[in-house]
């Protein structure tokens, strides 16, 4: 048996590549969306709940609907990137590299799971700050036997609940700055994700690019396709010759 012959375990593109980047490009889709669909599930629910008393309130609470929302562009803009850099096989074989497929997948996870949590996160924080204004606003409090201490916001309970500002109040102007200060952190998270999505996604197979940026074909283990292929090409040369030498007259 040849030793001197690369095997074919050795082989950095395989055709399954292709599938490592597009599994990224899903990750990064489809988890993001996730994460935007809950957290505009959960905080939506509560908009909708809180308006039903304070109609006036609704378009200052929609805010953690709109940073929901937005996580679902940053998986868009990962998945697009991604795409756009697979490389197709093209007649001569395969240019897409295991290493190159395994980036864009980790980049795709990162991007996804991110806008997960950053999506969860956005949908409780909303749907509890929201709900907290809109009972402060009502003067609801959540433990009736007690009495009600100084400090507590006086707001009527009636039809001028439902014509004044919600914020008019200093108790429930806190309420919302916290709300607002905490969508903000959760939001961070996915675009967090998203930066080093980006940064990973560009890394590539140093092998599979000339110095003039034309593309090349995968290595085995350190020799080039087209070095491959006139190494096998000698090695059938000297075959043919010992075999005619075999054969020849003695």
């Amino acid at each position: 048996m040849n030793t001197d012959a690369p095997l074919p375990e050795q082989i950095q593109c395989p055709s399954y590549a292709a599938c490592l980047g597009y599994m990224g490009v899903a990750s990064a889709v489809c988890l993001s969306n996730w994460g935007s669909a809950m957290g505009t599930w959960k905080a939506g629910v509560s908009v909708v709940h809180t308006g039903i008393r304070h109609p006036s309130s609704v378009m200052k609470n929609v805010i953690p609907i709109v940073m929901a929302g937005v996580i679902g562009i940053y998986g868009l803009i990962v998945g697009v990137i991604i795409a756009q850099s697979i490389s197709m096989p093209t007649a001569e074989g395969n240019v897409y590299s295991t290493y190159t497929g395994l980036a864009h997948l980790a980049s795709g996870l990162c991007c996804g799971l991110s806008g997960l949590a950053a999506g969860l996160c956005i949908g409780i924080v909303g749907d509890y700050g929201v709900r907290a204004v809109g009972y402060r606003a009502s003067q609801i409090t959540l433990f009736p036997s007690q009495i009600e201490k100084e400090g507590y916001a006086n707001v009527p309970d009636g039809e001028e609940a439902i014509v004044e500002d919600v914020s008019g109040s200093d108790d429930q102007n806190k309420l919302f700055i916290g709300m607002l200060i905490m969508l903000i952190f959760s939001e961070a998270l996915a675009l967090y994700g998203m930066i080093i999505a980006l940064i990973v996604s560009q890394q590539h197979t140093p092998a599979n690019r000339h110095e003039g940026g034309e593309l090349e074909h995968c290595t085995y283990s350190g020799i080039v396709r087209k070095d491959f292929e006139a190494f096998s090409a000698s090695k059938l040369r000297e075959t043919h010759l010992g075999v005619h030498q075999a054969n020849g007259p003695k």
